[in-house]
């Protein structure tokens, strides 16, 4: 816990435990004067399913941006570059509910259409990182590697590779609290997230839902927030 208060997480920490204490059961009935509530145990249950719904669509997305970025920063492939942004800039453009509704003819109902919302829409910050990361290493740097004798993958592994880290590592957080953060949009495809709640109360106009699925999926992005500062930090400090 001491090393929370010692990094950049304890903001966001807090900040999240502030937004689960409002979305409690009683504490959010008694905000809105509604008694009827969502169940504490059944928000946990919804929070598990909307992460992993969250950090299925960030692995592909990684993935995509990482190698689209390796790709572009090569002497070979730089002219590919003009063509990736055009594509991201894109698919970021798409608001997700709208990629959504049009996988739903496609795909059905459920996780996928909301997984392929939260691709598309994490994209562009991992590829933006990765390229400032890779592009980032001073000339005279690769040309001493290069004098020791390192060829052009080593030189990637050993030298790029490690000084891009906080770049990219700063551009997956980025992209991890946007997917949490937006993942909500799942519940109006069928998907079990913290959205489930705000859909069921704009339906019954019941706000204690509504400030229970808000003030859930906000508590775990900031959550989501504070673990990646302080997995960041101790990468750092370990290297």
């Amino acid at each position: 816990m001491r090393n929370i208060f010692r990094s950049r997480a304890w903001s966001p920490f807090a900040l999240a435990l502030i937004l689960a204490v409002l979305a409690y059961p009683r504490i959010a009935s008694q905000l809105t004067g509604q008694a009827q509530s969502y169940e504490a145990m059944a928000l946990v249950s919804l929070a598990v399913r909307h992460m992993g719904l969250a950090f299925a669509a960030i692995i592909p997305a990684a993935l995509i941006g990482i190698g689209a970025a390796t790709l572009i920063t090569r002497p070979w492939g730089r002219e590919l570059k003009p063509l990736a942004d055009i594509l991201v800039s894109a698919v970021q453009a798409v608001p997700p509910v709208v990629v959504v509704a049009l996988a739903f003819p496609v795909v059905g109902f459920g996780a996928l259409p909301t997984m392929i919302a939260l691709v598309c829409y994490t994209i562009m910050p991992v590829l933006r990182g990765a390229v400032a990361g890779l592009t980032s290493l001073p000339g005279d740097v690769k040309e001493s590697a290069l004098a020791m004798g390192l060829n052009s993958r080593e030189i990637f592994f050993q030298v790029e590779a490690p000084l891009a880290f906080p770049v990219v590592a700063e551009a997956l957080r980025i992209a991890a609290i946007l997917a949490v953060a937006t993942a909500a949009i799942g519940a109006i495809a069928g998907a079990a997230t913290l959205g489930t709640p705000i859909i069921i109360g704009l339906q019954n106009q019941n706000e204690t839902y509504l400030l229970q699925g808000a003030a859930s999926t906000g508590s775990l992005a900031f959550l989501v927030d504070a673990l990646f500062l302080m997995i960041i930090g101790y990468l750092s400090r370990e290297r």
